[in-house]
């Protein structure tokens, strides 16, 4: 019977039962995060996700000097995504401010970098550019700075056919002058050109409802990531039932799986194919978000 339930976790996903899902691949940093790692495994790592069931793929390892994922140039990553049958979806990048560039409120030379690196994700065949963050600004003056410097991306990312967003964690919660930096960049920024990915893990850690945030911005949550303090539906922490639920509410069009870690009684590939797992059997999860 051991035996016989091994060998059913190992099948492949059925293309009946499969449902679009990414996966962040800092999850798997360990693995395949550096140039090396990648060269040597992302073959094998690759074939295991996508007989898992994901769909798609979140890199996090650009390198605008190089203009490189992983080691490989972006149409070379694009290609080793394909080989497996992922998709080569989004990126965790960003170009952050100097001190000197908010006080001025002067990004001109920081919106030059963004050229390349637009150009190097949509040569890899990505969807969308993602900031994973910034710090929190020291006043209502810095953080307008951001706000505008984020929409001067977002148009470029627009004109090149990408979409741009940012990746939320707790600190977004705190606040700036009395306001809440999370409702701040929601108020000044243009849906238009930026979008949010919220980490439903973080946000709780800050002591918000991810509903909550989805019923306060309806439509601005493009994507998600899905995330639990280990592999998904551990901890009880999370409510995913009633966060895919608001999906309609959010605007969602894909969600990412990302994993921090395990609790060290498993390994982290073993952590990912149980998070795919869940997703799979769980019933409020749709097989598609894309409109």
């Amino acid at each position: 019977m051991i035996l016989l339930a091994a060998l059913l976790l190992a099948l492949p996903v059925s293309a009946k039962s499969k449902k679009e899902m990414a996966l962040q691949l800092y999850s798997i940093r360990e693995v395949i995060g550096s140039p090396e790692n990648y060269a040597k495994n992302h073959v094998e790592v690759f074939k295991k996700l996508a007989a898992w069931g994901y769909t798609a793929v979140e890199a996090a390892s650009y390198d605008q000097g190089r203009g490189t994922f992983y080691g490989v140039s972006p149409q070379q990553f694009k290609a080793d995504c394909e080989a497996a049958g992922l998709e080569c979806l989004s990126s965790h990048t960003t170009h952050g401010l100097s001190d000197e560039e908010l006080k001025n409120h002067d990004f001109t030379e920081a919106l030059k970098w963004w050229d390349k690196a637009i150009a190097d994700h949509k040569a890899a065949g990505m969807s969308y550019i993602v900031t994973p963050g910034w710090g929190v600004p020291k006043n209502l003056k810095e953080a307008q700075t951001l706000c505008d410097y984020a929409n001067e991306i977002g148009k470029k990312c627009a004109a090149a056919g990408l979409k741009y967003g940012y990746h939320t964690h707790s600190h977004e919660y705190q606040k700036v002058e009395d306001v809440r930096w999370m409702d701040y960049m929601m108020e000044h920024t243009d849906p238009a050109y930026y979008f949010w990915q919220m980490d439903t893990y973080w946000c709780v850690m800050g002591q918000q409802s991810p509903v909550q945030y989805f019923k306060k911005f309806p439509g601005r949550f493009r994507m998600l990531h899905i995330k639990d303090l280990y592999e998904l539906g551990q901890s009880g922490m999370l409510g995913f039932d009633a966060i895919f639920d608001a999906a309609d509410t959010a605007g969602l069009e894909y969600y990412v799986v990302e994993m921090e870690g395990t609790d060290g009684t498993i390994d982290i590939m073993e952590g990912v194919r149980r998070c795919a797992e869940y997703l799979l059997k769980s019933k409020f999860v749709r097989k598609s978000y894309r409109k």
